[in-house]
């Protein structure tokens, strides 16, 4: 007998942290959903992963795998988990077999300049462009408040290469952000392509999940319902 997904994994990306899917995560909760926040630290790749898939781990059936930004990176990976039944991208990166979220930025830069490096291994928003170039479309003060509690990415984690694509095997989602200025849309765009992604397309900042919190479990829900399993 063939059933719908009711396990949602959330990650969040770079710069942020899982509270700000909680507007998507009470939508889903209030739909039946069982939905849990996976907080990867940014530490390194390898540390996201295990965190990532502890979530997984600790749902008690199939999940629907979703990952913002570089929560994209980490699903890419995570999603060959047996676990996880599909896979939704929330202008994010959905990477190939060689790529790192930084040898794909440069390929196809994005507007903002506001990335910066300190001396610890780890990449910083600069709290000036915070508002601007990653949360345009939130309320200031919930931008103000993410730039002063942003979480850096280490530099291991912005460059790590995926080395095998759950996109590839797995059904996928994407929602693109179309005044994206953190990953150019156009990006997002052909990555969604190239994983044959059923895709929506918001006039979203880069946090989508955050300014369009509707669709985006609206999106969420459609690879649950799409994604059959038998039970």
């Amino acid at each position: 007998m063939k059933q719908h997904i009711k396990n949602v994994v959330l990650v969040h990306g770079a710069f942020a942290d899982g509270s700000g899917w909680e507007a998507v995560a009470k939508i889903l909760k209030n739909d039946g959903y069982k939905v849990s926040v996976a907080q990867p630290p940014e530490t390194s790749y390898a540390d996201d992963q295990k965190y990532t898939k502890a979530a997984i781990d600790a749902m008690d059936g199939p999940v629907v795998l979703v990952g913002h930004s570089y929560g994209g990176s980490i699903i890419t990976e995570a999603g060959n988990h047996p676990q996880v039944a599909a896979l939704v991208y929330i202008a994010a990166f959905a990477l190939d077999e060689g790529e790192s979220c930084a040898s794909i930025e440069q390929a196809v830069p994005q507007a903002s300049k506001a990335f910066k490096p300190d001396g610890n291994g780890n990449w910083w928003i600069t709290e000036e462009q915070f508002a601007a170039d990653f949360a345009a479309d939130i309320p200031p003060e919930k931008a103000w408040f993410m730039a002063i509690s942003q979480v850096p990415i280490s530099t291991d984690s912005f460059t790590h290469k995926v080395t095998k694509p759950a996109w590839k095997t797995k059904p996928t989602f994407y929602m693109v952000a179309s005044a994206d200025r953190s990953i150019n849309p156009e990006q997002e765009r052909m990555m969604a392509r190239r994983a044959r992604a059923k895709t929506v397309e918001v006039n979203a900042s880069h946090v989508a999940y955050m300014s369009y919190p509707t669709e985006a479990a609206r999106l969420i829900e459609e690879a649950a319902t799409s994604a059959h399993v038998n039970q």
